[in-house]
């Protein structure tokens, strides 16, 4: 199986990048999993809405650029579906075996995705209604990747 996660900005904080180091290293003993990490663009505060939506264009773009049609993009928005990991799993494991498909799932920056990522996605997944910043949701996908190794 072969995984990749897409997300905008880089980790920054030192036990943020420890985390993924150790995530990636355990995930890597199951199979195949790519981290790309595209530049977050800058936004100012007080952001109109047409401002936010040209950058989270912008960044859509950068995302798009690694994506190919036959892949199966699965992006984390809080309007999403909220899974089990069991059920999670499942989803996983029915792309690969029945879809054979590679799998990319796309993490937004600081304003979120673009309607242009999540219009390509073919499963809007949410992990809570909360927001998290988009850095923690890095490592929080990447412990439930390390869970469907052991589901």
């Amino acid at each position: 199986m072969n995984i990749t996660i897409i997300s905008v900005g880089k980790l920054k904080e030192k036990h943020l990048r420890e985390a993924e180091k150790e995530y990636l290293k355990k995930i890597s003993k199951y199979f195949k999993l790519r981290c790309i990490e595209v530049a977050d663009e800058k936004a100012p505060v007080n952001l109109s809405r047409v401002e936010i939506k040209k950058i989270k264009d912008k960044e859509a773009k950068k995302i798009l650029h690694y994506i190919e049609d036959n892949q199966f993009v699965i992006a984390l928005v809080i309007k999403g579906e909220i899974l089990s990991t069991k059920m999670l799993a499942s989803k996983i494991k029915t792309i690969d075996c029945e879809e054979n498909r590679n799998i990319i799932f796309v993490i937004g920056g600081s304003l979120g995705l673009s309607e242009l990522i999540i219009k390509r996605a073919n499963f809007n997944l949410s992990f809570s209604r909360m927001t998290f910043p988009h850095q923690l949701m890095k490592i929080i996908l990447l412990e439930q990747v390390c869970r469907l190794c052991r589901v």
